[in-house]
C-alpha cells in the first residue's frame, strides 16, 4: 500500500474556547497546529489542513488548505470527506487524519493504524485507548480512511449522518489500540491548555 497522505482537521468552531482558530493557540512557544504538523508530517507522504473560511489566514504554514464541501459545520466526517477528495486528486489510496487540538498524539500513529488495517479491502481504522467506563474509547478524529469510500461517505453526509462511528461500523471499521490514556488528550478549554503546558 502507498504511504497515506495526512490531513489535519481544524474545521471546528472552537466554541468552548470563545471561537477562532484553536490550532493557533500557543503551547510551549509553538502553535498547536505547528506541533501537530511536526508529529504527522514524518509519518505521511504529504500534509493538508482542513479548515473553513478564508484560507489566506493560514498562508504562513505553507500547507494546502481544503474546506468542507458540506455546508453548515457537519463535523469531523465533513473534514474527512474533504481530505479524501483532495487525496483522490493526488492519486492516493488512503489518508490519515489528526485533530488540530491534540498535540501529543503518538509518533507511531500511522504505522499502528496501517498494521491494524492489514487484510482489509478498504482500510478503515480509528485510534482507540482504554476507557474505565466504556472499555474502549474511540478517537474519531484520528483514523485511517480509504479514498475508495469517499462517494459512500458523501452520500451518508448528504443523508444527515454525522456520527463517525456509525459510518465506520457500516464498513466493518477496526480499532488500533493505544495503551496510554493521555495519548489523545485534546484542548477544549483554558484549563486544558494549562494542563497541556504542564505536560510539555
Amino acid at each position: 500500500m502507498m504511504q497515506p497522505l495526512g490531513v489535519i482537521l481544524a474545521g471546528g468552531q472552537a466554541t468552548r474556547m470563545g471561537g477562532g482558530d484553536k490550532g493557533r493557540l500557543m503551547l510551549g512557544g509553538q502553535s498547536l497546529l505547528a506541533r501537530v504538523e511536526a508529529r504527522l508530517a514524518p509519518q505521511v507522504s504529504g500534509v493538508a489542513l482542513n479548515a473553513n473560511g478564508d484560507a489566506a489566514r493560514f498562508a504562513d504554514l505553507g500547507l494546502p488548505v481544503i474546506s468542507d464541501s458540506i455546508d453548515g459545520f457537519a463535523g469531523p466526517l465533513a473534514g474527512v470527506l474533504a481530505g479524501l477528495d483532495w487525496a483522490a486528486g493526488r492519486g492516493a489510496e488512503t489518508i490519515v487524519t489528526a485533530a488540530a487540538d491534540t498535540p501529543f498524539f503518538p509518533c507511531d500513529l500511522v504505522p499502528r493504524l496501517l498494521q491494524a488495517s492489514e487484510g482489509m479491502t478498504h482500510p478503515l481504522v480509528l485510534a482507540a485507548t482504554p476507557d474505565p467506563a466504556r472499555g474502549l474509547a474511540r478517537h474519531p478524529t484520528f483514523g485511517l480512511w480509504p479514498v475508495a469510500l469517499r462517494d459512500d461517505l458523501r452520500a451518508a453526509l448528504a443523508g444527515g449522518l454525522r456520527k463517525v462511528v456509525m459510518w465506520t461500523q457500516r464498513h466493518n471499521g477496526r480499532e488500533a489500540r493505544f495503551e496510554h490514556e493521555e495519548a489523545f488528550f485534546n484542548i477544549n478549554t483554558a484549563d486544558d491548555l494549562a494542563r497541556a503546558e504542564a505536560m510539555v
